[in-house]
């Protein structure tokens, strides 16, 4: 791919990867199209990719180059955050390839091969190799191991041009997969290979979770049991499951997005500081706060996990359908669309602080984001007089939409009278740094790409939060439907949810107040 002059100032152009060969397979699929192929063009637009990068698709269907490339015009126009000129793409084009096969044919890997070692003559000299694994999780495990058979994964090893693999999400359906998975990759890759993606570890406000703890002396001091009251995370999303039904109602949001986005935001968020920015030791650090949860109570009166799904509802004023009513959902579904949980980390920051956890189809609003509430000041000043209502301080990072971060405090309204309001000390990334700043994937895929394994997860992390929660998956499967709560669409979720946070002094933030 021919580089074209960058738009944007603030790349760093001396993060160079050396000569390129990315091996897309499911390259006909839907994320391949919104998301891979323009993080792809605009790593290249922004001269991020080597000159000598060349893009081959892998797919079941037997369509040629030509075809190939004008699904990826295709694709740009319709996805990508820039425009792709002409003469841009007349550079781009003539390294695009496609490779027709099945995913557990060992032939159709060595043909690949083939094909990859006569770019190596044409350019004459060594190119790395990344495979980006965007298919459906059945077939994950028969490309690993071809990619290994075929001595695809030991291309180059030991040097820089190392062969490497991305493998999307999900990562397993329980411990035991995930347990299984791990154990292919380890037979067929280092560790140091693989990158385990978590779109949302790319998004900006992920990545400044770090900064706005270890860089900012105002936080850090106060960010444990003494001074945090609470902390809660909400993942929400206004659609339904629309044409995923199929998918969805063998996952559910506890697979979907709690075990995965959800839980690497809690992380991120609770994890002690590392000793260094090397990506081992903030991995390190981020597997000790989740091996501190405490095991989840699941039964009696007071369990610390809720689960419900949508019925039939309002949403941005318009009617929506149940869950059940849904395509491709059977009538006798036991299928969670939301889950909420409050966890404990058993370690010396947090002891005793809950973590409120929430995701759900159906919401009220779409919104990714973590708050933190602070203690209560004691009722020395203000707070003796009843009329003077005390808010708590929040920290609100917002992921998504409208990526920033918020400081809640107390203020006296103008005026004779002493009241007290809530007031917003707000910052947006948008409103700041502007609106064309690069997507996730962009991110992940360079950091892929130069060795960086910082914002992916480990397979020993994945393993941990595996292990807390398949507890809760087994548990849901023998009650069947009993417990199964409902909620209307359009709604913050079922009421059940709210007994998570009785009696403590907390209500849920997110879509309620400080919005």
């Amino acid at each position: 791919m021919i580089h074209t002059n960058s738009d944007n100032p603030n790349i760093n152009k001396d993060r160079k990867t050396p000569p390129t060969i990315i091996v897309i397979f499911g390259a006909s699929g839907d994320l391949t199209a919104r998301k891979l192929v323009p993080a792809i063009f605009n790593l290249s637009k922004d001269e991020l990719l080597p000159k000598r990068c060349f893009l081959i698709g892998y797919g079941r269907s037997k369509i040629s180059d030509e075809e190939f490339k004008d699904d990826i015009k295709s694709a740009l126009d319709s996805h990508s955050r820039r425009k792709i000129e002409d003469s841009t793409w007349n550079s781009l084009e003539k390294n695009l390839i496609f490779h027709a096969g099945a995913y557990d044919d060992l032939k159709s890997f060595t043909e690949l091969e083939k094909k990859i070692s006569k770019i190596e003559n044409k350019i004459d000299c060594k190119a790395q190799c990344l495979f980006y694994i965007s298919t459906p999780p059945g077939v994950f495990m028969p490309i690993l191991e071809n990619l290994g058979e075929s001595g695809l994964a030991r291309r180059h090893r030991g040097t820089k041009t190392a062969s490497k693999v991305i493998i999307e999400k999900p990562f397993g359906r329980d411990l035991a997969s995930a347990q299984q998975l791990n154990q292919v990759i380890n037979r067929r890759f280092d560790e140091s290979q693989v990158f385990r993606i978590d779109h949302y570890l790319g998004k900006e406000t992920v990545q400044s979770l770090l900064v706005q703890r270890f860089a900012n002396s105002i936080f850090e001091p106060v960010w444990n049991r003494n001074y945090v009251s609470s902390v809660q995370i909400t993942v929400s999303e206004d659609l339904g499951v629309g044409s995923r039904g199929g998918y969805y109602d063998k996952s559910g949001a506890l697979r979907d997005m709690i075990q995965n986005h959800v839980m690497q935001l809690l992380a991120l968020t609770a994890m002690e500081p590392p000793s260094s920015l090397d990506p081992e030791s903030i991995r390190d650090e981020k597997v000790k706060a989740l091996k501190a949860l405490k095991p989840l109570v699941l039964g009696g009166d007071s369990p610390d996990v809720i689960r419900a799904s949508y019925v039939e509802g309002l949403v941005n004023g318009s009617p929506a359908k149940s869950y059940l009513e849904e395509k491709g959902i059977p009538d006798e579904s036991e299928t969670e669309t939301y889950a909420a949980l409050r966890l404990y980390l058993d370690n010396w920051r947090w002891k005793g602080v809950p973590f409120y956890i929430r995701s759900g189809k159906r919401l009220a609003m779409k919104a990714s984001e973590i708050v933190v509430q602070f203690t209560r000041p004691p009722a020395i000043l203000f707070g003796q007089d009843s009329r003077l209502k005390v808010s708590p301080n929040l920290l609100v990072i917002r992921i998504q939409p409208n990526e920033g971060v918020t400081l809640y405090l107390n203020s006296k309204t103008p005026g004779l009278e002493t009241k007290l309001q809530p007031i917003k000390l707000a910052f947006g990334y948008e409103t700041t740094f502007g609106s064309n700043t690069p997507e996730a994937y962009e991110r992940l895929i360079l950091d892929s790409l130069n060795g960086d394994g910082t914002l992916f997860i480990r397979g020993d992390e994945a393993e941990t939060s595996w292990g807390l929660l398949t507890p809760v998956l087994d548990y849901w499967n023998n009650q069947g439907r009993e417990g199964l709560e409902n909620y209307a669409s359009g709604t913050w979720g079922p009421l059940a949810a709210d007994k998570l946070l009785l009696g403590s002094g907390h209500e849920w933030i997110t879509g309620r107040k400080y919005e």
